[in-house]
């Protein structure tokens, strides 16, 4: 997946990973980049610096994700690279009511839902286009708050269904899954939590870039922090042990 000369849209992208990856696509070259956000003001001030285009959007709500896709299609052409990268989170288990559950599976994963079902069959049709989208190591280790760790191994699912699915008839698909980036959503942590995630820290611009040399691989598969493919090799080595491990690193998280 080249960015260069390739219509981008980032979806989240007013501020953490999402205006650091269309920061970096406009410097890869990109032909243009879409940074939408549902902070209209946010989107702008990012696109205005890049020199892209800003769109106002709330993908929870699958009417303005296709919005988002027609307009960008009908104004730039073919949408070559789209970052799913829209996000939200809620702390807690499984005490949390019903209406945050739901708020996340809307927005962490229906988002991506929807982002798929409009572009998929077109990207198919004219024989390729790229899905990017960003999960987390939390979804791959199940760690932290119950609703975001769940709606994120969801949002790993899905992607990695559409990559056996399609990834054959010239569909190209990502998963970002990152640990700690020094992003508003890190910063809004709090004690030993922050703390924990704080080790091994990546810069938002450190994740994109990483992000945009992955795609030029064609890697599925995106882990800034290296640290997470070794959890991930345990825990197929030893489940067990693995779950044991994930324990620890759960109450060091509380300040256990």
């Amino acid at each position: 997946m080249k960015v260069q000369d390739t219509v981008v849209v980032v979806t989240g992208g007013g501020s953490g990973i999402g205006a650091a990856l269309a920061r970096a696509c406009a410097q890869a070259g990109a032909a243009q980049v879409v940074v939408s956000d549902r902070d209209a003001a946010a989107a702008e001030t990012v696109a205005r610096a890049i020199g892209g285009h800003a769109m106002a959007a709330d993908v929870a709500d699958e009417a303005q994700t296709v919005a988002l896709i027609d307009e960008t299609e009908r104004r730039f052409g073919h949408i070559g690279l789209f970052c799913a990268n829209a996000g939200v989170s809620v702390q807690g288990g499984v005490e949390r009511p019903d209406a945050d559950w739901q708020r996340l599976w809307q927005i962490n994963v229906m988002a991506h839902v929807h982002a798929a079902r409009a572009l998929v069959p077109r990207m198919l049709a004219r024989g390729g286009g790229h899905l990017l989208f960003t999960a987390s190591a939390a979804g791959l280790l199940s760690q932290f708050d119950a609703p975001y760790a769940v709606t994120k191994h969801a949002a790993v699912a899905h992607a990695e269904w559409l990559a056996i699915t399609h990834g054959g008839e010239g569909l190209g698909v990502s998963c970002l899954c990152p640990l700690g980036v020094d992003t508003p959503m890190l910063q809004a942590e709090a004690g030993a939590r922050r703390e924990l995630m704080s080790a091994g820290l990546l810069s938002a611009e450190a994740v994109a870039q990483a992000t945009l040399d992955a795609l030029a691989a064609d890697a599925f598969l995106i882990l800034p922090h290296p640290q997470v493919r070794e959890y991930m090799r345990r825990r197929g080595d030893d489940h067990a042990r693995w779950l044991q491990a994930m324990r620890q690193f759960h109450a060091q998280a509380r300040g256990g």
